[in-house]
């Protein structure tokens, strides 16, 4: 079976075997990956029409307990200047998107112990409190299900927590061995459990990544049934020991993005900051490969610059207004939309 004939059968939702997802993996022509694309275009279209939601992101704390090897604000790196954002200030970038029209506030962070459970749940509460009609979305990494569940409670709806990879050997080259592939799956289905929006995700090209542990990621993931899914290009970060490697593939992102609109037709797909960082047209890119999702930061220009996930990133001194007013007049230029909703998981297009 040609790759054209498996694409038809994603597309039509008929089942697709491990066998036949990694033959998409392999070499792929260019003649093929856009009539990928163009399928994953029309199952996007279908369901949400044009829209693009938006999410506004809040990296809020800088300061992680862990020591992830590919990541900039782990905790060993001595370079980052550390901060954290108060409640106050974390409620005024609300304040902001809110008038921009966002309807949805990520709050993601490093691991910081300093954000105890009363803390959280004291700013999800206010947030919720002056914001009612707005999602809350927490990026905030592994916790117990008891704190998920107060979370939960005092207000919050999503939770993304990329899982980075399904295997076992290729998650033990990428972190410290305190850390668990087994607990941070249990944790993605505890979230589940409880009745949040749940995303994970993976970084593509992610040093030492295969076909093999992508396929391994992409069944995972079928298993899991998430409502949101994020992926983008993985780059270098120089306080890194991963500093010297190279960074991920656009057009195999892009791939990826398409393979899964196809194998998840309702999913929140983002067209990711990573991709825009890597490619001036890469969100445009990701849009037409099936996302449907933006996440520009809302953060302080002052601390964006210190939230060193990888190096280079775009957008760390634009103005909230004008990095929306940028996003919309591009996203009109593709033929798209951005609508001011919350956006949530299983709300079709009419």
């Amino acid at each position: 079976m040609n790759n054209r004939e498996i694409i038809d059968r994603l597309y039509k939702n008929t089942t697709v075997e491990p066998e036949e997802f990694r033959q998409l993996l392999g070499d792929m022509d260019a003649d093929t990956q856009e009539y990928l694309s163009e399928k994953a275009r029309k199952v996007s279209r279908r369901i949400f029409g044009n829209r693009i939601y938006l999410r506004g992101l809040i990296e809020f704390t800088n300061y992680c307990k862990n020591d992830c090897f590919y990541c900039g604000i782990r905790r060993s790196n001595q370079q980052v200047e550390r901060y954290h954002l108060s409640k106050e200030e974390i409620l005024s970038c609300c304040k902001t998107g809110y008038d921009l029209g966002f309807r949805t506030f990520v709050l993601q962070g490093g691991e910081d112990l300093s954000f105890s459970d009363e803390i959280l749940c004291d700013l999800i509460y206010h947030i919720k409190k002056q914001f009612p009609e707005c999602a809350i979305t927490l990026s905030i990494g592994e916790k117990s299900k008891e704190s998920y569940q107060r979370y939960f409670e005092a207000g919050a709806d999503r939770y993304l927590l990329r899982h980075e990879t399904a295997n076992e050997e290729h998650y033990r080259k990428l972190h410290p061995k305190e850390m668990s592939l087994v607990n941070r799956k249990h944790c993605l289905f505890h979230l589940k459990e409880i009745g949040y929006q749940v995303g994970c995700g993976i970084m593509v090209g992610s040093p030492y990544q295969t076909k093999e542990t992508i396929l391994e990621d992409l069944l995972f993931m079928k298993e899991l049934k998430p409502h949101m899914i994020g992926i983008g290009p993985f780059i270098t970060q120089k306080n890194t020991i991963f500093a010297e490697f190279q960074n991920g593939s656009v057009e195999f992102t892009l791939r990826l993005l398409s393979i899964l609109r196809l194998m998840f037709p309702q999913v929140l797909l983002p067209a990711t900051t990573a991709l825009g960082t890597l490619d001036p047209m890469g969100r445009e890119k990701g849009i037409l490969a099936g996302a449907n999702v933006l996440m520009p930061n809302l953060s302080p220009i002052k601390v964006r610059e210190k939230y060193t996930l990888y190096d280079n990133k775009i957008c760390t001194g634009e103005e909230a207004a004008e990095c929306n007013q940028c996003l919309q007049e591009r996203i009109k230029k593709i033929g798209y939309t951005i609508v001011k909703v919350r956006g949530d998981y299983g709300e079709i297009y009419k």
